[in-house]
């Protein structure tokens, strides 16, 4: 049964989440029964698929470990108007779906986010201080860049319109794949919202999959390399200052001594400084051909964006 006239889907990514995934597929089917829901099961070794399964979902086996393959496959596989993301822990409010998807409907935005509000001594558990603050320096960091105003850019609850879903590249491997969601959002400048939704603990004998510096690196790497695909002349063009500003100083004074004596000394300093100024300027001349190529690829996105519809209350499922 459609909702507002909308096909939804609930897409759950999850590895090894048989104590939670009974209750995650409940809940969202109660507080929004128009629901279709996929749990795609990442390889897991316990009975996630099987628990899915029993519980009413259509389980989609993904054999490639890591959320941002997981990612991949869901928006691809899956045909809907609007996309509810949630991951299979159990820590998501279900009964939040609605506000998040009426949001996206009634405003006509390509993206609402939840954003967790972490109440009481069990949730602080279950999102720890050490993450809240790494959470917060990541997307810091990512705003910085790319501008925007998330404040929680690593959420796993969000809320997708299918022009969004049909147009996501989808690059990343592991938990790095928020980030990557957050940007193409912000790069394309999209239409977006957060909504503040609770934050609960997992399911007793349920073990959160995150490793704190393993993943945070991870997810700076990628922020990292983003910036490079996205900024390349602000890259290369910092790059070129350094480079141009070091040769600059240490061909000072060998100038100096010419202007002075006739003579050039220190013969190494002045071919280190002659080839950092010619790396400068090749740096820079890379910078404008790849911010060229970057915004063709910003091009071809936008069309493939553009040529699907937004969520529109009443208008139903798109045609093939």
């Amino acid at each position: 049964m459609p909702y507002r006239g909308q096909r939804v889907a609930l897409i759950v990514p999850c590895f090894n989440e048989e104590m939670a995934i009974p209750s995650v597929v409940r809940g969202f089917r109660e507080a929004m029964p128009g629901l279709e829901i996929y749990v795609f099961d990442n390889a897991s070794t316990d009975r996630t698929g099987e628990f899915a399964r029993a519980s009413g979902a259509m389980v989609v086996d993904v054999p490639l470990k890591g959320k941002g393959n997981v990612v991949r496959r869901m928006f691809a596989d899956v045909e809907a108007d609007v996309y509810v993301m949630v991951d299979g822990d159990g820590t998501y409010d279900a009964g939040s779906v609605s506000r998040l998807v009426d949001k996206l409907i009634d405003q006509r935005l390509d993206m609402v986010v939840g954003c967790r509000q972490v109440d009481g001594d069990v949730a602080r558990a279950a999102y720890r201080q050490g993450h809240q603050w790494g959470n917060r320096m990541l997307t810091g960091g990512v705003l910085r860049i790319f501008g925007g105003t998330f404040t929680d850019m690593l959420s796993g609850y969000r809320v997708f319109s299918r022009r969004y879903a049909k147009s996501f590249p989808a690059l990343s491997r592991g938990f790095e794949t928020e980030t990557e969601l957050t940007v193409h959002a912000l790069e394309l400048r999209m239409p977006y919202a957060e909504v503040t939704t609770p934050y609960g603990s997992r399911p007793e004998g349920s073990h959160s999959k995150l490793s704190t510096y393993r993943d945070g690196w991870r997810i700076l790497k990628t922020i990292g390399r983003l910036y490079v695909s996205e900024r390349p002349l602000a890259f290369f063009g910092i790059c070129a200052a350094v480079l141009a500003g070091t040769a600059v100083l240490l061909a000072m004074p060998l100038l100096q001594e010419y202007l002075r004596e006739g003579v050039v000394p220190r013969l190494p300093t002045a071919v280190l400084s002659a080839s950092m100024m010619v790396s400068a300027l090749l740096s820079l001349s890379s910078g404008l051909v790849l911010d060229n190529v970057t915004r063709g690829r910003h091009e071809m996105r936008r069309l493939a964006y553009l040529a699907l519809p937004g969520p529109r209350d009443g208008e139903g499922s798109p045609s093939p």
